[in-house]
């Protein structure tokens, strides 16, 4: 075996795939002469038919794919737009043909951040060749074996390549090789007990299609329902255990994705393990689909019958991370893989490129990002709980996807957006409010949404777009600050106390409806209700504190960086009347012989 410790990478990435790859690249970005080496056993010619569970991503991955890796303009010429998310529900579990056979809640215009479709093997092959031209070593070989070693040591990788074996060491190691586990296996670092899991047992199938009659869906005519398109928003589809995505993944070809989450509780793996069970499946619970797939050309079909699992530690002290599926997957619902990807991407750039600079709070960032993390991957597990009881319940599923929308728009974005998960001083807080306030929400909420399904209760049905569903035209997607439009982006700039105290507010005022609808002003005024609305509102309260806060220390909240040096520089800006002198084949344009060729404009 060939040992090239004589060449120490400063990181390790075992895989590149979409996690792997655009670690690479965010770390060349920030680190300049980075060195860095990326292991995957397939070519960089990679076939169409590579294929990873996630085609789709939401507002918080693709702002940090556009901004922070420099992909806008790539994503824009290469990968179908995203708007939004569709949501359908059979009005008869027995008619399924046509779209008007369901109940919807549509995507009603186009998003105030932008999101995408992926084409993932287009995506990873276009990635792993730009990381390559960045400077970044590629292996294309099989990780055989890694030597896991404690503090600052040099962590070994042994490497499989097609005609040679050989050793590799560097300072840091980043295991993005998906469901090998490979530093999971190494640590018992994984879990696959449902448990750990907030009780989420779940499988996939889902096939690939081309050149699919999309007509079959929608006309694409709806004049006075949408200013946006709803078959390139990621559709979802709902049934008794069971939830399908629909994701067009590729213009030219008409690419379609159709795939299903299903909850072992309720349809077994041996009822969906193979293309024709998958496809008799569509054809007697949502035929709609069933006639889409068979009007295309099948790709391929892929089947997982075990799809949740999560980490103990994500980043350790030792100098090793997990990413991507190597960490966790709970359900692809809301395709929210993809921003616990970015979040990891974030924390653990900024762990090395701390280290590597020998900063005193290194280890204190690594400690804190992982306690983040932790949690956020928590919460998102979390709102997969008792999803098996609700999903096929259009009253009660509307009113989750409301809720969850409410935490996703009001508190994650503007975290993102403000990169207060990189702060040291608001982790706390953040890790606070969910252990203290959120986690039993959720909990009380899911056994209330358990009752109202076993009594078959019509609570009636909550539009996630729609700005008529609570008081003074609030709707989810609604915005507090201004962090966009003063382009806002950098670190702090933007208050996400702001947003999160209003949050909570209207969470109290989403409460108050829910105890309402189900039962009336009793039980509005039971204790339980009353307690939780007093501790919804007291966290608003308590959060307003870290507002006014915020707003009286230091320079944050302040305009962007770059508009203030551009206003700074502006004041010794004087307009000058003239043209600067050019010339057309050698004559010069303001010579007389020129200006005596000009003639009048007629009119």
């Amino acid at each position: 075996m060939k040992n090239m410790s004589n060449r120490p990478y400063d990181v390790i990435i075992m895989g590149a795939g979409l996690a792997g790859l655009c670690q690479a690249r965010h770390l060349m970005l920030k680190i300049p002469n980075i060195r860095i080496a990326m292991i995957d056993p397939r070519p960089e010619n990679r076939t169409e038919k590579d294929l990873k569970l996630g085609e789709s991503t939401v507002e918080v991955a693709t702002l940090f794919f556009g901004k922070d890796l420099g992909l806008y303009e790539y994503l824009i010429e290469n990968h179908p737009p995203k708007y939004g998310l569709n949501f359908h529900w059979p009005k008869r579990n027995d008619q399924t043909k046509t779209i008007d056979d369901y109940f919807h809640i549509w995507a009603n215009r186009q998003p105030d951040l932008a999101s995408t479709q992926l084409n993932r093997p287009k995506f990873e092959r276009d990635l792993l060749k730009m990381n390559r031209e960045m400077g970044a070593d590629f292996y294309n070989g099989r990780v055989v074996d890694i030597d896991l070693t404690p503090n600052d040591q040099l962590h070994t990788v042994k490497v499989k390549l097609p005609n040679e074996s050989i050793e590799l060491q560097g300072k840091h190691l980043v295991d993005a090789a998906g469901r090998r586990f490979l530093i999971g296996k190494k640590t018992n670092n994984i879990s696959f007990d449902s448990k750990d899991l907030y009780g989420v047992n779940t499988g996939s199938a889902w096939v690939r299609v081309q050149n699919v009659d999309r007509t079959i869906f929608h006309s694409g005519y709806d004049p006075t329902g949408a200013s946006c398109s709803h078959y390139y928003a990621t559709n979802h589809w709902f049934g008794k255990g069971h939830w399908l995505w629909m994701i067009p993944t590729d213009i030219e070809t008409m690419e379609l994705s159709i795939g299903v989450i299903h909850h072992h509780d309720y349809i077994s793996s041996e009822s969906l393990n193979s293309k024709e069970k998958f496809y008799e499946f569509l054809k007697a619970n949502h035929n709609i689909l069933y006639q889409l797939v068979t009007s295309a050309e099948n790709i391929d079909f892929h089947y997982w019958p075990r799809l949740a699992h999560t980490s103990k530690t994500l980043y350790s002290p030792d100098n090793w991370y997990v990413i991507g599926d190597s960490a966790c997957i709970f359900d692809a619902f809301y395709s929210l893989g993809s921003t616990m990807i970015v979040s990891a991407i974030d924390s653990i750039t900024e762990i090395i490129r701390a280290k590597l600079a020998g900063e005193v709070n290194a280890a204190e960032k690594c400690q804190a990002y992982n306690q983040f993390n932790l949690t956020l991957i928590n919460s998102i597990n979390l709102f997969m709980h008792n999803h098996s009881r609700h999903l096929g319940d259009a009253s009660i599923m509307s009113w989750r996807i409301y809720f969850e929308n409410m935490i996703w728009f009001g508190i994650l974005i503007p975290i993102f957006v403000g990169k207060w998960h990189l702060d040291l001083e608001f982790i706390p807080q953040f890790v606070q409010t969910f252990q203290t306030t959120l986690r039993s929400l959720v909990y009380e909420i899911h056994d209330q949404f358990d009752q109202l399904v076993d009594e078959k209760k019509n609570i009636g049905l909550m539009d996630c777009y729609r700005s008529d569903q609570l008081i003074w035209n609030y709707h989810t997607p609604k915005r507090y600050t201004h962090a966009l439009e003063n382009a806002q982006y950098e670190p702090k700039q933007t208050s996400v106390f702001t947003s999160m105290k209003k949050t909570f507010f209207y969470l109290t005022i989403w409460y108050l409806k829910l105890q309402w609808k189900s039962g009336g002003l009793s039980q509005v005024c039971h204790p339980r209700s009353l307690g939780t609305m007093a501790k919804l509102l007291t966290t608003s309260i308590y959060i307003g504190l870290g507002d006014i806060i915020y707003s009286l220390t230091g320079n944050h909240g302040s305009e962007s960086r770059l508009i203030a040096e551009m206003r700074q520089a502006f004041q010794e800006y004087q307009y000058g009347d003239t043209l600067q002198p050019w010339t057309v084949e050698g004559v010069d344009t303001k010579s007389p012989e020129m200006e005596a060729e000009k003639v009048p404009l007629q009119v």
